[in-house]
């Protein structure tokens, strides 16, 4: 009974979480979408390490393919949020050669 509790419990905070989330990012302005990637690449940093250390416990072989999961899920949005960041500094960038004001 206290494991079917917990896991009821748990599906509530993670939908919670993702209500909350969801409420949080669609009010942010384009403007500072490229500090809100680099910070989601850090919390997903976290879940790697997170997921690192359920696989090394090797509890059962359930848990290890869910962690092995979790790392390749997590390690391919850090990949995708640099990527995405990466192309968003390029549209701030002036496509004209910076001119050189030398002193003569």
């Amino acid at each position: 009974m206290s494991s079917s509790s917990s896991l009821i419990n748990a599906l509530f905070i993670f939908v919670l979480a993702g209500f909350i989330g969801f409420e949080v990012i669609r009010r942010v302005s384009p403007l500072l979408h490229t500090p809100l990637m680099s910070l989601t690449n850090a919390l997903d940093a976290i879940a790697v390490v997170g997921a690192i250390v359920l696989v090394g416990e090797h509890k059962s072989q359930l848990s290890a393919i869910f962690g092995f999961i979790a790392v390749v899920a997590a390690t391919s949005n850090i990949v995708g949020g640099f990527i995405i960041t990466d192309r968003m500094l390029k549209m701030f960038k002036s496509s004209r050669p910076a001119t050189k004001t030398a002193a003569k």
